[in-house]
């Protein structure tokens, strides 16, 4: 290998870091994050049913209400989103899907899935 060469290949190795770099700060930036402490004055409208170990929904049928603490954040945000579009149906949870926003998922999400 010439030193021109070496010197062509050094430099695409570093342009490929750079990017790599500058692609992994895009992305980390790009994607949505829940905020915990504001989920703390949302989750009034979940504490009812899915904080009772057991509980069940006697509307419109008998259903067993799944705890969610500790659930995946995305699995959280994909099911809200399901009820909100209307995929998924329970009328409690569509009825409350409807009134968030975006955000509102991501930081309840965050909020369950940081609990045990």
């Amino acid at each position: 290998m010439t030193k021109q060469s070496l010197k062509r290949t050094i430099n695409l190795f570093a342009i490929m870091a750079g990017c790599a770099t500058g692609a992994q700060a895009f992305a980390q930036q790009a994607a949505p994050v829940g905020d915990i402490e504001a989920a703390k004055g949302k989750v009034f409208m979940c504490i009812g049913c899915h904080g009772i170990e057991g509980y069940r929904a006697s509307f419109p049928e008998v259903y067993r209400v799944p705890k969610i603490a500790g659930q995946n954040a995305e699995y959280i945000v994909a099911a809200l989103k399901e009820y909100q579009s209307g995929s998924r149906t329970f009328p409690s949870m569509t009825a409350i899907a409807h009134s968030l926003s975006e955000q509102d998922m991501l930081d309840l999400a965050a909020y369950y899935a940081q609990l045990k």
